[in-house]
């Protein structure tokens, strides 16, 4: 029981960290992902570097919420666990691609160019930026809907936490899938209604599991977390019987 809520604590961390690093690197990339000449202009490399590193350290904290969960969740459906852990990867790995390209905008504008080379380098730059948006809509935009589809049905079923929770990452799932998808096929803004309204469950679910795993870890009531007790239990009267057994046996020996 000690080792779960370790690792409840662990994956409740992990999750909030995403938070903690993600908004902040939208602010602090700003300036790079709105300024078309930013690669040709004065730049402020250092705040769009922390921007970057504040996006790795969300990559590096989405693959540490799914490695921390997978032993508990592959409880309920190992398949779904393993689908998750997947997605989770895929996620991060997409994410380090937008990192890349925006640290390649930075060392190009310190580079420096001028005529027609500047031109040119606006162009690179621009297609950069567009790789970095194209990662934050099939990254941090679409696949947490799938996130939320496959963990949000690992956690109602197994009533690890409140299912109230996993509810919001059920409903949110479908919404935030529809919402990158449209916006990929240009019949929907990346910032309208519609985005928002989907993004609003999704928030709430991964913020409100973040803090519940953190806080009150996993539900004791809940059937793995009894399984994982009687093992426990199990376990702990055997290491017990084999001592007292092999006492008896030297002392019978002795006679």
């Amino acid at each position: 029981m000690d080792s779960m809520r370790k690792t409840a604590l662990v994956a409740g961390v992990l999750y909030l960290i995403t938070f903690i690093s993600s908004i902040p690197a939208v602010l602090l990339l700003g300036p790079v992902l709105s300024d078309p000449n930013y690669i040709v202009g004065a730049g402020a490399d250092t705040q769009v570097i922390g921007g970057a590193f504040l996006d790795l350290v969300n990559a590096i904290a989405c693959i540490g919420t799914a490695v921390a969960l997978f032993s508990v969740v592959r409880r309920q459906n190992e398949g779904f666990a393993l689908g998750f852990v997947t997605a989770r990867m895929f996620e991060a790995a997409v994410i380090v691609v937008g990192v890349v390209s925006i640290l390649a905008v930075v060392t190009l504008r310190q580079a420096g160019a001028t005529g027609a080379d500047a031109a040119s380098l606006v162009t690179t730059g621009r297609a950069l930026v567009a790789i970095r948006d194209w990662t934050f809509l099939l990254g941090p935009s679409l696949i947490p809907g799938v996130n939320a589809l496959l963990l949000g049905y690992l956690m109602y079923r197994s009533r690890l936490v409140p299912r109230l929770i996993p509810t919001l990452g059920l409903i949110g799932g479908p919404l935030l899938i529809s919402s990158a998808v449209g916006t990929m096929f240009g019949v929907n803004d990346a910032v309208s209604v519609w985005s928002g309204v989907a993004l609003l469950p999704i928030f709430f679910w991964e913020l409100s599991l973040g803090l519940w795993m953190t806080f009150k870890g996993f539900q004791r009531s809940a059937p793995l977390m009894v399984e994982a007790a009687a093992q426990a239990a199990s376990l702990d009267s055997s290491a017990t019987a084999v001592p007292a057994a092999a006492s008896i046996a030297a002392k019978a020996g002795a006679a």
